[in-house]
């Protein structure tokens, strides 16, 4: 018996573990979780009837308890019936920023939090698509590149050289003959160099944080990973100035676990000038960095003083969310094109490098007459 017991735990130990894990990465399944729980609470229903209703449709009426949602919604009853808060029993289910933005329901209204929340996360996956998207391809294209190289060198340089071994090359086909030279001496370095340079520019986006950072913000791609960050941290500000809570407490509740340094360091200096009394527009205008967006911090700097500023806040952070997507796609059409480009060079100096070696070999073995 008490094997079997251990059994027993050991499942639904396991269980749990996958269910918390899939429920956390899966974004489109907590953000419909939230839709329907927002859709009941406004009809009235309690938290605890509304919870109960999801949970017997995830568990197909306790059939099926095993089912990740459903396992989901079990402990965050079990928690509620405990005391705990509805942001509180997320806790460990949902990012951070989910958690914040469903913390303001706790102590306001849970429907408007729900909703905020689904629109904020929708918001953040459709930027990170296109952020992964602008910045894929002219990796994919860099790495054909060194393929490229790489194939030229070992597979066509070689022989040409052989056919005449005591020619002394000139011009461009010599560069090729030193690439290749170079390639074959060296060949990880050939195929470090970009993974390196990728790398580092992957790294610098969340950790390179100084005023030198706000020169290359205004370029590609730090200035596409600016607009993400900028468009998900006001998306998340409103929702929580929309829902009642001041301006210098929203600003600090987001920087939280999940805010990188990059984030953390704007947000420091913009509180250092909300705290010395100016209102948002004026502080992030005065940390000199250009964050979140020049156009944006003016239009805050204008909207800070009108009375209806939580309505315009959300406003601005709605319109500049579908101009960001447009400015991304314009932005990554044109990192594209720049690859293209590269590509398309390497290939050219190959192609008219061949043709410099092959005339060069014919007069070097005396058949040009």
């Amino acid at each position: 018996m008490g094997k079997v017991n251990r059994n027993t735990n050991l499942v639904d130990t396991l269980n749990n573990f996958y269910a918390h894990v899939m429920v956390r990465f899966q974004a489109e399944d907590r953000l419909e979780m939230y839709r329907k729980l927002a859709a009941l609470l406004k009809n009235r229903f309690s938290l605890m009837d509304a919870l109960e209703r999801l949970y017997q449709i995830a568990s197909k009426d306790g059939k099926n308890p095993s089912d990740t949602m459903a396992l989901a919604i079990s402990s965050w009853m079990t928690e509620i019936r405990n005391g705990s808060t509805f942001s509180e029993a997320l806790r460990g289910w949902a990012p951070s920023t989910e958690l914040l933005l469903l913390s303001v329901g706790d102590v306001s209204n849970l429907e408007i939090a729900l909703q905020n929340t689904v629109r904020v996360v929708e918001g953040m996956n459709k930027m990170r698509g296109l952020v992964w998207g602008a910045v894929a391809y002219p990796i994919f294209l860099l790495c054909m590149v060194s393929v490229l190289i790489w194939a030229v060198a070992k597979f066509m340089v070689p022989p040409m050289k052989e056919a005449v071994p005591d020619l002394t090359w000139r011009g461009v086909a010599a560069s090729l003959v030193d690439m290749s030279i170079f390639v074959d001496n060296h060949p990880i370095l050939l195929f470090s160099v970009f993974p390196c340079i990728v790398t580092i520019v992957l790294i610098s986006f969340p950790y390179w944080k100084g005023t030198s950072r706000a020169v290359a913000d205004k370029m590609p791609p730090w200035s596409i990973y600016r607009t993400f960050i900028g468009v998900s941290w006001l998306l998340a500000l409103s929702a929580l100035v929309r829902a009642g809570m001041p301006v210098s407490r929203a600003v600090r509740s987001l920087m939280g676990n999940e805010a990188t340094p990059y984030l953390k360091y704007r947000l420091n200096r913009t509180l250092l000038f909300i705290n010395n009394g100016d209102n948002l527009g004026e502080a992030l205008y005065h940390t000199h960095l250009g964050f979140p967006d020049e156009e944006v911090i003016g239009d805050l700097r204008i909207y800070a003083e009108l009375d209806s500023f939580q309505e315009a806040l959300e406003n601005l952070a709605n319109g500049w969310l579908e101009s960001s997507l447009r400015d991304i796609e314009k932005k990554a059409a044109i990192l594209n094109g720049i690859a293209i480009l590269a590509i398309a060079a390497v290939i050219g100096w190959v192609v008219w490098a061949t043709f410099d070696m092959q005339n060069q070999m014919v007069s070097g073995m005396g058949l040009g007459g």
